[in-house]
């Protein structure tokens, strides 16, 4: 049965107007805004000089963080996260599903209120809102002449795509990237630029048809239905389609009569049985909305937990290494390039130029496990040869920043005109846990072999977060090469447990991993070391 909260007190303001559907709002997608907090692991900028390209990039990732305003900031091609995402899967790799929030009602009924509402007062790091009105059908000639003359019908299940709206809303669950469409209300047609979204804790679907669908339905872990007093509605469908599209006030009326309406009598009423809960008067309903939230609350802790800790266990002592585990030979030249970048008394010139050495030879060790083709050829000499050929069209490179970017310039050199992405994973400093906050990737990634490079892998945490990215751009896992100067036991053993296929390349692996998530012997904080950012502050 579903409960109705109630609060004494006047109909909801006019506020709600910009919600509803039957082309109620603009097609916008919103993820994670409203932030209310500042990010909790804020970016620092390096103390002292380093390179150029890595100093503006962190410019312009601490400029981004200083707004409060929104979680997520587009800049041209770039996305900048600037509150992170924490874990979306568990100690094993395996997805964990988002909490899906269903939002159904009547057109300017504040379905979009609610959510937002919703948003503030979860205060959670990551939240996707997805409206309907991004899935309605591009509009053939005849159709769009119709809607022209107020003669098109918006408010029937016919009006929208939901082959297309539930396969975004599975991916969403599911943890994966969607390219969401940008509907224009003018032209009545799909805008050729599409907006892309991740999945999150928590996904919030809503639009006047939300409920009409049994296989959306099943989607949703919440269901909450915005009833609005019918007068209301008009009002505030009105004073938006007058003031803010230019319509005639007697085109308005027609519609409504002839549509909107009926569609709210036949379709869109009769789905309030499905409804978990029933928000009278939207948004300014703060009694429901704060019960709503101390649900979905109480539904996240349920799935927390603590990953790294976790993965710092991993260890098992006297275990067999995993078979996708390759280290580099450990011949006297690895071993005396080892001896110079762990030594704390070597300076930053040389361990920079010995940690490039190894790295190279690391991306060489790297290319063999690559697929490749038996070709001839004929030499100088006109005698034939039989060799090898590289069998992979597409290659990149993934840098886990910022020690992973340390690495490209070496690819670079053994992989000629490899193209590079990037993704952002940092320690959240209240919780230890890893949070991603930013992402770059080549927009064909899921047809390309990626080497996924980071300095060093501890605990496995960011590794398997990167790792995770990328099979939510749908890289098949054996297309992955995880490489990595130095790796611990317990952060190999927690990479290959989650994803057995991903080919684990490293020049060494040491046994141990401190308290605080060091790798022992180890090799000390290597971004630090490398940009010189582990200096003394001067006097």
């Amino acid at each position: 049965m579903a409960f109705v909260f109630a609060r004494p007190g006047s109909a909801s303001s006019a506020s709600d107007s910009g919600s509803g559907s039957g082309e109620d709002h603009e097609a916008e997608v919103h993820i994670g805004d409203l932030a209310s907090s500042p990010p909790k692991s804020p970016l620092k900028a390096p103390k002292s000089p380093c390179k150029a390209s890595l100093i503006k990039r962190q410019k312009s990732l601490i400029a981004a963080s200083s707004n409060k305003s929104v979680r997520v900031y587009h800049t041209g091609i770039r996305t900048l996260y600037t509150a992170g995402r924490p874990p979306w899967y568990d100690s094993h790799g395996s997805h964990k599903a988002a909490f899906v929030i269903g939002v159904c009602g009547g057109s300017a009924s504040g379905k979009t209120t609610v959510a937002k509402r919703i948003i503030e007062m979860l205060d959670v790091p990551w939240v996707s809102l997805l409206s309907m009105d991004s899935f309605y059908k591009v509009l053939g000639e005849k159709e769009h002449k119709l809607a022209g003359e107020n003669e098109y019908n918006f408010d029937h299940p016919d009006a929208f795509d939901f082959d297309l709206m539930i396969k975004t809303l599975k991916r969403l669950k599911e943890g994966k990237n969607v390219e969401v469409p940008v509907y224009n209300f003018i032209t009545h047609g799909r805008d050729k630029q599409t907006k892309t979204i991740y999945g999150a804790n928590v996904v919030i679907f809503e639009g006047i048809m939300s409920f009409v669908n049994k296989e959306l339905l099943e989607l949703m872990h919440m269901r909450i239905f915005v009833d609005t007093d019918s007068d209301i509605r008009l009002a505030r469908r009105l004073k938006r389609d007058i003031a803010e599209r230019g319509r005639e006030l007697e085109g308005v009326l027609k519609q409504y009569n002839k549509f909107v309406k009926p569609a709210f009598e036949h379709y869109i009423e009769p789905s309030m049985t499905h409804a978990d809960i029933i928000v009278p008067r939207g948004g300014e309903n703060k009694v429901a909305v704060s019960l709503i939230v101390m649900h979905v609350h109480t539904q996240l802790q349920k799935r927390g937990f603590k990953l790294r800790s976790k993965l710092a266990l991993s260890a098992n002592n006297g275990t067999k290494m995993p078979d996708s585990l390759y280290v580099l030979e450990k011949t006297p030249q690895v071993q005396g390039l080892h001896t110079f970048i762990r030594n704390r008394e070597t300076s930053r010139d040389e361990f920079i130029f010995y940690s490039k050495r190894l790295m190279r030879l690391l991306f060489e060790y790297a290319m063999s496990m690559l697929p490749f083709k038996s070709v001839k050829v004929e030499t100088p000499q006109s005698v034939l040869y039989d060799g090898k050929r590289l069998n992979a069209t597409k290659i990149c490179g993934v840098s886990i920043l910022r020690a992973g970017e340390t690495m490209e310039q070496a690819l670079c050199e053994v992989c000629k005109d490899i193209r590079l992405g990037k993704i952002l994973i940092q320690t959240n400093f209240d919780t230890g846990e890893p949070e991603l906050h930013y992402l770059r990737l080549p927009k064909d990634i899921k047809e390309t072999h990626v080497m996924l490079m980071d300095a060093t892998v501890a605990t496995g945490a960011a590794a398997m977060m990167a790792i995770r990215v990328l099979l939510d751009h749908d890289v098949p896992e054996e297309n992955i090469l995880l490489l990595s100067l130095l790796m611990a036991e317990s952060g190999v053993h927690s990479v290959a447990y989650a994803f057995p296929k991903v080919k684990i390349v490293t020049t060494a692996v040491d046994k141990q991993v401190n308290d605080k998530f060091h790798i022992l012997p180890g090799i000390g904080n290597f971004g630090d070391r490398y940009f010189g950012t582990d200096l003394p502050a001067e006097p």
